[in-house]
């Protein structure tokens, strides 16, 4: 039995942009990925802090230091640019795995407050 786990997340990323003409997915800049451990193509849960919607989506990778975070197709219609989000990634797992998810607090420009595990 596998069972599915939080592997990592960023927490309260503002939203910069959002395209409702682009086909899908989330655009993260490429650092933060890093920070984080998401890798491009990779499906994400977003969370909005604001209305509280959610909805899954996967990772494109953006310009690495731009602190961009950009809501694309039919998801932009769920955010709006400033909203604070939790972009959540999860794994799954044994059950005898054990799991530290890598949370990674953002400030109000996208900048890593504290990239610590767990």
């Amino acid at each position: 039995m596998l069972i599915s786990v939080l592997k990592s997340k960023l927490h309260q990323a503002r939203v910069t942009d959002k395209n409702t003409l682009y086909m899908g997915s989330i655009t993260i800049d490429r650092e933060l990925m890093d920070f984080a451990g998401l890798r491009p193509y990779e499906r994400v849960e977003v969370y909005d802090i604001e209305n509280g919607e959610r909805f899954a989506t996967y990772v494109i990778e953006g310009e690495r230091g731009g602190r961009g975070i950009v809501v694309n197709g039919a998801a932009a219609r769920r955010v709006e640019a400033g909203d604070r989000v939790i972009v959540a990634a999860y794994a799954l797992i044994g059950p005898d795995e054990e799991v530290r998810p890598k949370v990674v607090l953002l400030d109000e420009e996208n900048r890593v407050i504290d990239g610590a595990k767990g």
